[in-house]
């Protein structure tokens, strides 16, 4: 694994102007790498943004949801996406053509989406919290298998392609934090062509 990716800038001394979701997020980030996620208390992040530790927990339920704040963006990237597509598109074009966009992000996201995947990858205790949103990712793309299939979502095929689906997106997140210089939404693409099923004869 490579070092630590750039810092976001983020002034951990002073109050933000306008405390908002994002702006507790990103600092609460910044003490994670550079204290480790175990070592970082609620506490420490509200000092560290100049507010109460009341008003964190205005905006998170736990410190670890932090890391998921733009998750939704991305599952509605990926389910409009999905439901825009033309009905004659082959499957797997499709999802490889969606799912990587999701993922394409401004010079600034893009440094926190590689520490995310970084936290992700080295500090267990954030792996849990991330399962339910592994959950609607897999629901969405069953769903999109059922209504091309005419099947239902929980039938075998729906399941097997939308496990494949994020299997591919989270083995990609994990080559991109040791190739770092290397495009996520070109990885994504790619580690799809390798793992989704074919369904011919189905």
């Amino acid at each position: 694994m490579t070092g630590s990716p750039a810092r976001t800038g983020a002034n951990l001394g002073g109050r933000p102007a306008a405390t908002s979701a994002h702006k507790l997020a990103e600092v609460a980030q910044e003490l994670f790498l550079d204290k480790g996620f175990s070592e970082t208390s609620v506490d420490d992040i509200a000092a560290a943004a100049g507010v109460s530790g009341r008003t964190f927990f205005r905006y998170f339920a736990t410190k670890a949801d932090v890391l998921w704040i733009n998750t939704p963006i991305e599952l509605d990237r990926v389910r409009e996406g999905l439901e825009a597509a033309p009905a004659g598109e082959r499957y797997q074009d499709t999802l490889c053509l969606v799912v990587p966009t999701a993922y394409v992000h401004s010079p600034r996201e893009r440094v926190w989406a590689l520490q995310r995947a970084e936290l992700v990858i080295r500090e267990p205790a954030v792996q849990a919290p991330m399962s339910p949103h592994l959950a609607d990712f897999r629901d969405v793309v069953a769903a999109f298998v059922a209504r091309r299939l005419d099947c239902d979502p929980a039938d075998m095929v729906p399941v097997a392609v939308s496990a494949s689906a994020l299997s591919a997106t989270m083995t990609a997140h994990e080559y991109w934090v040791s190739h770092p210089s290397e495009d996520l939404p070109s990885l994504i693409e790619r580690m799809l062509r390798l793992m989704l099923p074919r369904l011919d004869g189905v």
